[in-house]
């Protein structure tokens, strides 16, 4: 499946049940664009369920265990962050729970040359850090 939104490949994975509240639509399974960082409902794709997110960027931790999926979800939906700040805190503080600093990781996906994020990274990193306070 390749992005709506700027035509780049994907990465399909499932939304583990205790994560799918924060999951935007309804569908089980979402793609992460590998250029642009954004999430699309994926319900006719076949998908991972232990995605190894470092084909996007290495930037991303290499298992679930670190919260890999939790600061998927959380970056994609950052281009909504008013809409889904709820959402993107609990994800952050999973993320962070899960022994991964999600503020370094937003800088290093920022840095990250072979990628285009939709949105401006820094400028949600410093949304995001005025929350977590």
């Amino acid at each position: 499946m390749d992005c709506p939104k700027c035509g780049a490949a994907t990465i399909a994975f499932e939304i583990p049940g205790e994560l799918r509240e924060y999951a935007p639509g309804d569908e089980p399974t979402v793609a992460l664009c590998r250029r642009c960082l954004t999430l699309h409902p994926a319900p006719e794709t076949e998908a991972s369920t232990d995605p190894d997110f470092t084909i996007v960027s290495d930037a991303f931790p290499r298992s679930e265990d670190e919260g890999a999926i939790a600061m998927v979800l959380a970056v994609g939906l950052l281009d909504s962050f008013a809409l889904y700040r709820r959402e993107i805190e609990a994800l952050i503080e999973q993320v962070e729970q899960a022994g991964t600093d999600p503020l370094l990781l937003l800088d290093r996906l920022a840095d990250d040359p072979e990628t285009e994020p939709a949105v401006d990274l820094r400028r949600r990193r410093q949304h995001l850090e005025g929350t977590l306070d």
